[in-house]
C-alpha cells in the first residue's frame, strides 16, 4: 500500500487505497464536482480506488496493453465492470445510461463520425469555438472526408466539451498534434476545468507533458495504480 501526502488545501484523510487530488476552491466555478470510483475493477484491471476532486487533472501513464483505455471507459460506465462508481456522491446506477455519460465525457484515442458533413455532429455548430483549437472558420461545412487525422482529433475534443461534461476521461487527446496544437489543447481543457471545476483523467505516454499539466501522475501496470 502507498501512502498518501499530506493535503495541503484541506484536512480531510483521504481513505485507505484512495488516491485523492484535493482542489483550492476556484472562483467562478459553475459547478464542482467530485469524481470517485471503489474498488473499479475490469478484465485485468484493478481492482481501484480513485478521488477526484473538482478541477484537479491526473495524468495516468502506463505501458502500452496495461488497461488505461479499458479503465477510462469502466469510469465512462461503457464496459461492463465491478466496484462503485459515482459523481458528486450519486451512484452511477441512479443515472440513465445517456445521463452518465453526458455528465462523464470520455474521449477515445479514435473518435467515430457518423455524418458526411463536420457541422451534424455538433448540436449547434454556430456556438463551438473552432478558432480555439486552430481550425478553418468554415470547417463546419467541410465534408468529414477532407479533414485530416489532426483535424478530426481537434474536433472531437470540441464536441466533447460541447456537451458540458462534468468529468473529463481524455484518452491520448493530443496524440495525433504537433507542438503547437498540443499546448493549444492543453490550454483549453486547463480553461475548462478552471471554469466548470470539472476534474479530468488524462491519459498521456508523454513525460514532459505529464509535468505540464498534472497535479497528480498515476502509473497503471499489472492492474494497480502506483505514484510516478
Amino acid at each position: 500500500m502507498l501512502a498518501l501526502r499530506p493535503c495541503g488545501t484541506c484536512s480531510a484523510a483521504a481513505e485507505p487505497r484512495e488516491w485523492h487530488a484535493c482542489a483550492p476552491p476556484l472562483a467562478e466555478v459553475t459547478v464542482l464536482s467530485t469524481f470517485v470510483a471503489q474498488q473499479l475493477a475490469i478484465l485485468h484491471v484493478g481492482p481501484v480506488d480513485l478521488r477526484l476532486d473538482a478541477g484537479r487533472c491526473v495524468v495516468l501513464r502506463g505501458p502500452s496493453g496495461s488497461g488505461k483505455s479499458l479503465l477510462l471507459r469502466a469510469m465512462a460506465d461503457l464496459l461492463p465492470h465491478r466496484g462503485r462508481l459515482l459523481l458528486d456522491d450519486r451512484p452511477c446506477e441512479s443515472f440513465r445510461a445517456h445521463e452518465w455519460r453526458r455528465r462523464v465525457g470520455y474521449l477515445p484515442a479514435h473518435g467515430q463520425w457518423w455524418f458526411d458533413r463536420v457541422g451534424e455532429h455538433f448540436a449547434d455548430p454556430d456556438t463551438v469555438d473552432v478558432g480555439a483549437l486552430a481550425l478553418a472558420a468554415d470547417i463546419m461545412d467541410w465534408d468529414m472526408a477532407r479533414c485530416s487525422t489532426g483535424e478530426r482529433q481537434r474536433l472531437a475534443i470540441l464536441r466533447l466539451l460541447a456537451n458540458r461534461p462534468r468529468v473529463l476521461l481524455l484518452d491520448e487527446p493530443t496524440a495525433s498534434l504537433d507542438r503547437d496544437n498540443t499546448r493549444r489543447v492543453e490550454a483549453l481543457i486547463a480553461d475548462y476545468r478552471a471554469a466548470e471545476g470539472a476534474p479530468v483523467v488524462w491519459v498521456s505516454h508523454d513525460r514532459e507533458q505529464a509535468k505540464r499539466i498534472a497535479d497528480q501522475i498515476l502509473v497503471l501496470e499489472h492492474g494497480k495504480l502506483a505514484a510516478a
